[in-house]
C-alpha cells in the first residue's frame, strides 16, 4: 500500500489518532448499546458523522481514492455537522451558565472558522497558525464540557459522554496533521519548480 506521508513522526501521529478514535467510537457505541438507544440516539447520529471522517482519514492516509480537496471538503462538513448537532441543536444541558455561554460561543466560533478556513478553495494559503486555533478552540470546548460534568453528579452515563466529548478535537487534531503535510509538499513542489 502506498502512503500519503513519508515522515515517520508525520504517520506515527495519523495512525495513533485513528486507534484513539476507533477506540473512541467503539467506547461510545458500547455505552449506547448499554444504556438503550432511546436516551443515547443523538450520540448514533454524531457516531456516524465520525465514522464517516475515520474512514475518510484511511483513504486520505493510504492514498485511496480521494483528493486533497475531497478530504477538506467532507471531513469539514462533517466536524461542522457534527458542532451543530452536538453543540447547537442538541446542546447538552450544562449546569454552570458561564460554561454554557462561554461553550456555546466558542462552538459558533468554531463553526465560522471552519466555514472560512476550510471551505475556501484555496485551502493552499493556511497557515498553521490558522489550522492550530480550529483544534486548540475545539479542545477549549471540550474542556468546558469535561469541567461542567466532572462537577456533576457522576452516573451510568458520564464515562460514555467525557469519551464523546473527545472525539471531535481529535478529528481536528487529525485534519490539522493532514493539512500540514500537505502544505509542507506543497511548498516542496513549489520550490523544487523553481
Amino acid at each position: 500500500m502506498e502512503l500519503r506521508f513519508r515522515e515517520k513522526g508525520r504517520i506515527f501521529d495519523i495512525l495513533i489518532t485513528v486507534v484513539s478514535l476507533v477506540v473512541s467510537v467503539g467506547t461510545v457505541i458500547y455505552g449506547m448499546v448499554h444504556l438503550g438507544l432511546s436516551e443515547t440516539w443523538p450520540e448514533l447520529v454524531l457516531n456516524l458523522f465520525y465514522i464517516a471522517c475515520i474512514v475518510m482519514i484511511l483513504m486520505y492516509f493510504f492514498n485511496r481514492g480521494i483528493t486533497t480537496m475531497q478530504f477538506n471538503y467532507w471531513c469539514s462538513v462533517c466536524v461542522g455537522a457534527t458542532i451543530v448537532l452536538r453543540d447547537i441543536v442538541f446542546a447538552p444541558p450544562l449546569a454552570i451558565f458561564p460554561v454554557k455561554i462561554g461553550a456555546s460561543a466558542l462552538s459558533l466560533l468554531l463553526l465560522l472558522m471552519l466555514t472560512f478556513f476550510y471551505s475556501r478553495r484555496e485551502w493552499e494559503t493556511y497557515s498553521k497558525r490558522n489550522l492550530w486555533m480550529i483544534c486548540i478552540i475545539d479542545m477549549v470546548i471540550a474542556a468546558l464540557y469535561h469541567l461542567d460534568i466532572y462537577l456533576e453528579p457522576v452516573n451510568d452515563y458520564t464515562d460514555y459522554l467525557i469519551t464523546e466529548i473527545w472525539i471531535r478535537p481529535t478529528i481536528t487534531y487529525a485534519l490539522v496533521a493532514c493539512f500540514v503535510s500537505e502544505k509542507k509538499a506543497l511548498n516542496q513542489a513549489k520550490s523544487n519548480a523553481r
